[in-house]
């Protein structure tokens, strides 16, 4: 069932409302400027469309990891930014120096119809990740709505995500949020065939929830990274000193005698002793003893390659993952490879979604535009949450269509 959104709300009730919107502006954060700032970009429809109907925009973020008021995490970097996208739609983003309490409150009290209030971080108290009852009570009480637009924080039951939005009597899904739930139900449930799914990164035990669900429905499984060494150590393949996780070993073993047709794993490898090694060498088959793989090598990227960009303009893939160390030129062909065949499958029809900050990353640096993809998902773990069929707490809470 799909969670109740902005759009299924008269203008009437959003107007003259203060409404709490929970966004993730987890972003990058130097010196006081932003890095790359899609999550803020992706949350700009939900804020607008708010704003042009009079309510009283009040958005809520964690950033990074603080250990208590830590200036360093402050999210007054990204109301400038915000500020900066924004401001041409004559759009005025003012700051909060805390996220509760009586200051912020009066504030509030002060916010015109139309008017943007971020307020500062939420991790600055540890009652937000504790889902603190009276933290959650300060909260709620300094809004009328709640609304969620942080999928990528939904598999949390935190304060803001949960705890908070349980008191409200309106809870709803932002623009961002809804279209997350779309795309990653249409894949765990019913996904357009042919449906292909490619998986890399580094941890494996992070994916074996939604391969689990995903196996039975794919027509391919394209396995690189890291976590394509634990299924060529279980199946027999040496893997050098290449990243293994040994507790996985067993369920690799099953998935491949299960599902062998579908599961297409590395043929040949970029190797070196470490990432620092310039000595780097191609090897096909059995890794050497000394030797870690850190990409894909050139047989592989053509076979990988040639079966993601096929499409007869259906179907739909899923990519959750680098197919290397991508971070250093050396290992990114594998990764920028596979991201232009993603967009060239794209642009023959198929619906293609790219799931994690790691693969955006990957993206950007194979030169392929946001648009060029069907959507990109603002949170990796949590989509791989979704697709397992674990807990969001944060889409339980929300009033349902």
């Amino acid at each position: 069932m799909a969670p109740r959104t902005i759009m299924d709300v008269d203008d009437k009730s959003l107007e003259g409302k203060r409404v709490l919107v929970r966004v993730d502006f987890n972003v990058s954060v130097s010196n006081g400027s932003v890095g790359e700032d899609y999550r803020i970009r992706m949350a700009i429809p939900t804020i607008e469309y708010l704003s042009r109907r009079g309510a009283k925009v009040i958005l809520a973020s964690h950033l990074g990891r603080p250990d208590g008021r830590d200036p360093d995490y402050t999210l007054a970097p990204v109301a400038r930014r915000l500020q900066d996208i924004a401001g041409g739609a004559g759009i005025r983003v003012r700051f909060a120096s805390d996220c509760v309490g009586p200051a912020v409150e009066s504030e509030i009290s002060q916010m015109g119809r139309g008017d943007i209030l971020l307020l500062e971080n939420l991790r600055f108290y540890k009652e937000e990740e504790a889902n603190d009852g009276e933290f959650c009570k300060k909260l709620a009480r300094q809004a009328d709505i709640y609304v969620n637009d942080a999928f990528s924080t939904s598999h949390r039951k935190h304060a803001s995500t949960f705890g908070a939005a349980r008191l409200f009597d309106m809870r709803l899904a932002g623009f961002n949020l809804n279209k997350e739930v779309e795309y990653l139900s249409m894949m765990r449930e019913k996904p357009p065939k042919p449906f292909k799914v490619i998986v890399g990164g580094v941890k494996i035990k992070d994916k074996i929830g939604a391969l689990e669900n995903l196996l039975p429905k794919a027509d391919k499984v394209i396995v690189g990274g890291a976590v394509a060494y634990t299924f060529l150590m279980a199946k027999g393949v040496k893997t050098g000193k290449s990243l293994i996780d040994h507790e996985r070993l067993p369920w690799a073993e099953k998935a491949l005698a299960k599902y062998a047709d579908k599961i297409m794993l590395p043929t040949d490898h970029v190797t070196a002793q470490s990432p620092a090694d310039t000595s780097i060498m191609m090897v096909k088959g059995d890794i050497p003893d000394g030797m870690a793989g850190f990409d894909i090598g050139s047989e592989t990227i053509e076979h990988f390659s040639e079966e993601v960009s096929r499409s007869n303009g259906a179907g739909m893939i899923f990519w959750n993952g680098p197919m290397g160390m991508f971070e250093l030129r050396a290992f990114a062909n594998g990764t920028i490879n596979i991201a232009k065949s993603l967009a060239l499958a794209y642009w023959r029809g198929a619906k293609t979604l790219v799931g994690g900050g790691d693969t955006l990353a990957a993206l950007k640096k194979s030169g392929v535009a946001e648009n060029e993809v069907s959507h990109v998902s603002t949170g990796g773990g949590a989509s791989l949450r979704y697709l397992a069929g674990d807990e969001m707490p944060g889409l339980s809470v929300l009033d349902i269509k």
